[in-house]
């Protein structure tokens, strides 16, 4: 059955994916390193793990399995559950893919390289309400396309 697990310490599209959860009657997970307020109810719940590199990374790659969603802005985590057969959708509404994934970490450490040798400064652009917009109707398409495959 699809789930919808969310990498929450740092995502900013909780709000919306609650909406759209609720509206399709999915299951939540969030998993983080700390505490958060989520809405009440038995579709949403909170898993805190271990303070550490990856801990959250590493119980959604193990729970996150075909159909289910992973929403998240990590690359390598997204990779992980793609290797799982997951679909994953990061914070400003792309969808990452077996095809899109590779270069999307070869980016990912390009910019890295770049910001060490001081090449290149500062980091993406703010999120903007754009990005919300993009984010709700990507999901909104993924969890309908799950729907119709299953």
């Amino acid at each position: 059955m699809l789930h919808i697990y969310i990498d929450a310490d740092a995502c900013p599209v909780k709000d919306e994916t609650y909406k759209v959860a609720q509206r399709y009657g999915l299951q939540v997970t969030l998993v983080a390193n700390s505490f958060m307020r989520i809405p009440s109810g038995d579709w949403i719940k909170l898993v805190v793990v271990d303070k550490g590199l990856d801990e959250a990374d590493d119980w959604i790659a193990e729970q996150a399995g075909k159909d289910d969603i992973v929403i998240t802005g990590d690359i390598p985590l997204a990779a992980r559950c793609l290797d799982n057969e997951a679909r994953v959708l990061g914070h400003k509404g792309r969808a990452f893919t077996p095809d899109n994934v590779t270069e999307a970490l070869a980016t990912r450490q390009l910019l890295a390289q770049l910001r060490d040798q001081g090449i290149m400064m500062g980091g993406p652009p703010p999120f903007a309400q754009k990005d919300r917009s993009l984010f709700l109707q990507q999901l909104d398409q993924m969890v309908n396309t799950i729907k119709r495959e299953q």
